[in-house]
């Protein structure tokens, strides 16, 4: 798959298959689209386009008030597309003066003298240009004009699916991650960088590694003990994973920490991916260290449990 930072250096192809969108968590849903387009790329002999804004559009334009998490960063997005097969990947970068653009400037700098559209397929009720105005009944109502046919993803594939990145969003700060992985059709994951931390794992017998986000607006999933797989250096362990304040230990400040079985290297300032298979229980205050301890090692086996049969 090819990458271009803005269109200006977009090749000629031939017959190019389009499609338009932010594709954050690049979701079942989202696949559905892609699927199509790929589908009529073969038929065609063609290429297939996906347009897509960077830095979020919602960023931009509600730069004050918005307090967005994505489930993808651009690269993570650009590593689903490679995987699904697309060709070419084009990021646009969103700014105030580019959300001023009409639709039709949109369509004829962009769709029609850039790339040479030869068809387009956009998901059910997608709008883009300023306020939203381009429509799919504007474009099939323009097809002539503008020399590219038009498909829509019907409403009944979109809700037969039932899936947006709003809902997977919301299952993830709810801590439902059976319903994020289903909804994604992968696990869910994040990149960070281990930083130190109090060692309070370590005197548990538990030692943690602290994590800090390699990018600010990844989601974090909500509080709670997660099985998860950890992957370093193109090494995949299993492991556990703690989101909270520790109440029982510290209280004070809220941190992602994960314990990594069979695993004892110095990793400081190195960075990790985590992958939230399975969420074991809601984080908890105990009486007293050893009643924590105990919890510990109840949740190790359970993790284990879940994550064994991955191996």
């Amino acid at each position: 798959m090819k990458i271009y930072d803005g269109i200006e250096k977009f090749p000629k192809l031939n017959f190019p298959v389009v499609t338009i969108g932010t594709f954050d968590g690049v979701h079942v849903g989202h696949q559905k689209i892609l699927s199509r387009i790929i589908e009529l790329a073969r038929k065609h002999a063609g290429k297939t386009v996906l347009i897509t804004f960077w830095p979020h559009p919602r960023f931009v334009l509600n730069k004050d008030n918005d307090d967005l998490k994505l489930l993808s960063t651009f690269e993570e997005k650009a590593s689903y597309l490679r995987k699904l097969g697309i060709d070419h990947l084009v990021k646009i970068p969103f700014t105030r003066s580019f959300s001023e653009n009409s639709s039709e400037v949109f369509i004829q700098k962009i769709l029609v003298e850039k790339i040479g559209t030869q068809k387009l397929v956009i998901g059910y009720d997608h709008k883009f240009g300023k306020n939203r105005e381009g429509s799919f009944e504007h474009l099939k109502a323009n097809e002539a004009k503008y020399g590219f046919d038009v498909e829509e993803i019907s409403r009944q594939d979109i809700d037969d699916v039932g899936v947006s990145s709003t809902k997977i969003r919301k299952a993830l700060e709810e801590g439902e991650i059976d319903i994020a992985n289903d909804y994604l059709g992968r696990f869910y994951s994040l990149a960070g960088i281990v930083i130190a931390g109090r060692q309070l794992g370590r005197d548990l017998g538990f030692p943690t590694a602290n994590i800090k986000l390699v990018d600010s607006y990844k989601l974090v999933p909500g509080d709670g003990v997660y099985a998860v797989e950890v992957m370093h250096k193109a090494h995949l362990y299993n492991g556990m994973l703690n989101i909270g304040y520790r109440p029982t230990v510290d209280g004070i400040s809220k941190v992602m920490e994960v314990n990594i079985f069979n695993f004892n290297e110095d990793i400081y300032d190195q960075e990790i991916r985590i992958f939230f298979v399975k969420k074991i229980r809601q984080e908890k205050k105990f009486s007293n260290i050893e009643e924590l301890k105990v919890q510990l090692l109840r949740d190790k086996k359970e993790a284990e449990k879940i994550l064994t049969p991955r191996l």
